[in-house]
C-alpha cells in the first residue's frame, strides 16, 4: 500500500486557463452552502486525477486579507479529505476539475467549511456514479 501524502502540490491546482475555460464552458455546478462547487469530469490525461480552484468574491470581501483567509480555509478542508475523491477517482481511471467559488458575505468557522467540503465531496462523487467505489471513511 503506497503512503498517503495529504498535501496540495501544484500539480492540484488549476494553472492552465484552457482547463479554466473549459470548466466554466461544460461545466456541471451546484450548492454546498457556503460553496457553489463547479465541476467536470473528464477521461483526458491530466497532471493530478482532482485539480482544484479557490475563488471568493472581491466584492463581499474588499480586504484581501479576509479572502485569502477564506481560501486558506477552504485548500486546507479540502488538503485532509482529497483522497475521498481521488481515490474513487483513479479506480474509474477519471480526471476532475473543480472549483470551490465562496458564497457567504460573513467570514466563516473552520467547522462550517469542513461541513460544506464534506458534504461537497459526497455530493460529487454521487452526481458521478463514483459513490460505490468510495471508501467507508466518510466523515459527515
Amino acid at each position: 500500500m503506497a503512503l498517503k501524502k495529504y498535501t496540495l502540490p501544484k500539480e492540484e491546482r488549476i494553472s492552465l486557463k484552457r482547463h479554466l475555460d473549459k470548466l466554466f464552458e461544460k461545466g456541471q455546478s451546484f450548492i454546498s452552502y457556503p460553496l457553489r462547487v463547479v465541476y467536470l469530469c473528464t477521461t483526458e490525461e491530466m497532471p493530478a486525477r482532482a485539480s482544484i480552484m479557490v475563488s471568493v468574491s472581491k466584492k463581499k470581501f474588499k480586504r484581501a486579507v479576509k479572502r485569502n483567509h477564506i481560501k486558506r480555509l477552504v485548500r486546507e478542508a479540502y488538503r485532509v479529505r482529497k483522497y475521498e475523491l481521488i481515490d474513487p477517482l483513479t479506480e474509474k481511471n477519471k480526471y476532475m476539475l473543480v472549483a470551490f467559488l465562496f458564497l457567504d458575505k460573513e467570514l466563516p468557522s473552520s467547522a462550517g467549511i469542513e461541513k460544506a467540503l464534506s458534504k461537497a465531496i459526497r455530493l460529487l462523487l454521487e452526481k458521478e456514479h463514483l459513490k460505490e467505489l468510495a471508501t467507508e471513511t466518510f466523515i459527515e
